[in-house]
């Protein structure tokens, strides 16, 4: 029997008559965090269990499989490919040798041993191996074998729609920002009920203490309109949405605010102030924007870059845009990201200049001219997010499947990722400018107001993070 077929679109059996001792089956399957959230779902089994080997298994490999699925996906090879459908299990027993992590890539494997003409029973030994050849289950299984030949197409599977964040992400960063202190942020012409609003609701989450930079008339009235009370808040008033952009970048620049929040003006206008010379607020690094994207069809937060600031980012931009969005990784956590560079395809092509940026900043990475992330590309969107597509073309890469960051050739295209996921991937979001003195909290008149705190929550951690790593 051909074990490494993996066309199951249609399913056949194996007669008592037409098994072998020594005849085998195999699939291959990658664990996902998505796998063991679904098992607990399934099972009640509310926790994952504490790895065999804590030294060996840390931060988010520390999470494992519940041994019993691998007794699952045993039990798929028995039920699908040998013997097959008709299959009668009878007895499973298994010895759980090692752990099963999220994102290995493991082979499940039966094998006849022995048969019982009498009974058309058939022993078989059974086996879970993991990438690196470790082997995590064995044992064997008692079955009946089918007497009649079935062949039928494979049935459709429902989707399943797991919530990776539990629909909490929110409330998980806040709680993860609850020891920082708050800081003090200019609100840049707050002079709409959404923006001002927005900027109290961090306030009162104890995120930010706003200072309300613009023409004080128009906030009052924006206020009322809101039913929000200004006691107790400064206000810096400024006669016009310019104005107000260059005072808080001096505010700023004075050090007597650690973020800057966009309110009711174009971003343009900030944008301006902020990389003007005058400002003081410039860096070595291009300034650039970040979203923080968190979707239940990814098990875990990711970067989009750049989708509001660079238009169209030569190789030098790209490689500043990176760092960036490296250095904002490491603040929400993510050790050694791993960084997509996207393109439309995934190979090399000197017509195709993002392919070549991609190439370029690689290598750039290789030669540690960009530090603390894992590189790749060009990869297209599919190959950065799904290991699956990956392997089917076989692309072998620590990024492919499981990328943290995803770098875009310019804006347009980003802004249309980022909002696709958005509106479409039912993602949380937060948006963020890094590469000035101070992080920006950059939103959109569209975004809700948990998007406008987790953006705030975003910047008080980088805000902290530059009192002792200043940009």
């Amino acid at each position: 029997m051909n074990g490494h077929d993996d066309d199951l679109r249609i399913l056949r059996n194996r007669t008592f008559d037409e098994l072998a001792v020594g005849d085998t089956a195999r699939i291959e399957r990658t664990l996902t965090a998505d796998d063991v959230a679904l098992f607990a779902v399934l099972s009640g089994d509310a926790g994952p269990q504490p790895p065999v080997d804590a030294a060996a298994a840390t931060g988010a490999s520390a999470v494992i499989a519940h041994g019993m699925w691998g007794g699952a996906m045993i039990a798929a090879v028995l039920g699908t490919r040998l013997p097959g459908p008709g299959t009668i299990y009878l007895r499973q027993a298994l010895r759980f040798l090692a752990p099963l992590k999220p994102g290995e890539r493991l082979a499940i494997q039966v094998t006849v041993a022995a048969l019982d003409p009498a009974t058309r029973g058939v022993t078989l030994a059974c086996a879970c191996t993991r990438q690196d050849g470790t082997v995590a289950i064995e044992g064997e299984a008692e079955a009946i074998a089918p007497d009649q030949r079935i062949e039928r197409p494979r049935a459709t599977l429902p989707g399943i729609r797991l919530d990776a964040a539990g629909n909490d992400g929110l409330a998980r960063l806040l709680a993860h920002v609850a020891p920082l202190d708050a800081i003090r942020v200019a609100v840049v012409h707050p002079c709409d009920a959404l923006s001002l609003a927005g900027a109290l609701d961090a306030r009162d989450a104890g995120l930010i203490v706003p200072v309300l930079v613009g023409p004080r008339t128009r906030i009052e009235a924006a206020a009322a309109e809101a039913g929000v009370d200004l006691a107790g808040l400064e206000i810096e008033d400024a006669p016009h949405s310019h104005a107000a952009a260059t005072r808080a970048a001096e505010l700023a620049r004075e050090g007597k605010v650690e973020a800057l929040m966009k309110g009711s003006l174009h971003t343009d206008e900030l944008m301006g102030a902020v990389v003007s010379p005058a400002s003081g607020l410039r860096t070595k690094r291009r300034v650039s924007h970040c979203f923080v994207l968190q979707t239940p069809h990814y098990p875990r937060p990711f970067i989009v870059t750049d989708a509001a600031i660079n238009l169209a980012p030569d190789l030098a931009q790209k490689a500043d845009i990176v760092r960036n969005a490296i250095d904002l990784a490491h603040v929400i956590g993510v050790q050694t990201p791993k960084v997509a560079i996207l393109a439309a395809v995934e190979t090399v092509t000197p017509s195709m200049p993002a392919t070549l940026d991609a190439a370029a900043l690689c290598k750039m990475a290789d030669r540690g001219q960009i530090e603390g992330g894992v590189l790749d590309g060009p990869l297209a969107f599919d190959n950065a997010v799904s290991i699956a597509a990956a392997r089917t073309k076989g692309i072998v890469s620590e990024v492919a499947g499981q990328a943290d960051i995803l770098v875009v050739p310019d804006l347009e295209s980003g802004n249309m990722l980022a909002k696709q996921v958005m509106f479409m991937g039912d993602a949380a979001s937060a948006g963020i400018v890094l590469g000035a003195k101070v992080p920006v909290v950059l939103t959109s008149r569209a975004d809700s107001s948990q998007s406008r705190m987790a953006s705030c929550a975003i910047a008080l951690m980088l805000a902290h993070r530059y009192r002792t790593a200043p940009p």
